[in-house]
């Protein structure tokens, strides 16, 4: 076996091939909000419901990641920015793969927003992390979506199977983008994309039904798991939805099974 598959069967189930995967990266971002102010208990909860990986930066893995010895992947994001910025939309690199091989990572992860004013300069970084990775034999996994301001509809199946199709043609290992809003269009962009995708929580959303439906639709369209950030963190029972999300894709749970798991 390969390096790289090696270390993807860290953050990926070798039992489905699916992943749940939590990022805890919003810290640069947003500041320390709601569930990543105690970051050893929060990756204690998620690790406690099952998740298969961690996304988070370079300077929080001493402080969070497998605190109390439960095996969770660890994956450290590469690139940032800030809401403060004049565009956020625009990610620069801050972290090179040697560093996050020397923190023990299993896996790297980088941001590229397709239409952003400084696309070409976050697919030129794309390329580079790619190669680095092909060179130490480390998972890649890119976060692609479609921002900038021409970009009219954040969820359009067309811009979506685009992103997902480029993180593939790139060097991507795995894909996490939005998910189009139901089974037929989201199928288009798994098949498109060739690599296994995964789909991002988004916002907040209404209700947990609302978040286990879409997360079994999108398994039911041929998607890979998911990566959930504050639908999964910020949750008032986060051990809880967090195996609530587990048993709908590593196990094929319906949305009525995974929701008595947080009665």
């Amino acid at each position: 076996m390969s390096g790289k598959s090696i270390r993807m069967e860290r953050i990926i189930d070798r039992n489905s091939g699916r992943a749940v995967i939590v990022p805890v990266d919003h810290g640069i971002t947003m500041g320390p909000i709601q569930g990543l102010v105690d970051m050893k208990a929060t990756i204690d909860k998620v690790s406690q419901g099952g998740a298969t990986a961690v996304v988070m930066h370079k300077g929080v893995v001493p402080y969070g990641h497998r605190s109390f010895g439960r095996d969770i992947g660890l994956i450290v994001h590469l690139s940032a920015s800030t809401s403060l910025s004049p565009d956020p939309n625009s990610k620069v690199i801050v972290t090179t793969v040697e560093e996050a091989i020397k923190m023990g990572a299993d896996a790297v992860s980088i941001h590229v927003n397709i239409g952003a004013s400084t696309e070409p300069d976050m697919l030129r970084d794309f390329g580079q992390v790619a190669r680095e990775c092909n060179e130490w034999g480390m998972p890649l996994m890119v976060m692609l979506y479609p921002r900038g301001k021409d970009i009219k509809n954040n969820y359009d199946v067309d811009l979506l199977k685009q992103c997902a199709r480029a993180g593939m043609e790139l060097g991507a290992d795995i894909v996490k983008t939005s998910y189009t809003g139901d089974i037929d269009t989201f199928r288009e962009v798994v098949k498109g994309a060739i690599i296994p995708v995964l789909i991002a929580g988004g916002p907040k959303m209404d209700s947990d039904r609302d978040l286990l439906q879409m997360v079994k639709d999108s398994i039911e369209a041929g998607g890979s798991g998911v990566s959930i950030g504050r639908n999964i963190f910020q949750h008032r029972n986060v051990t809880g939805i967090t195996r609530a999300v587990t048993e709908v894709v590593l196990h094929d749970a319906s949305v009525d099974e995974a929701l008595k798991l947080l009665e």
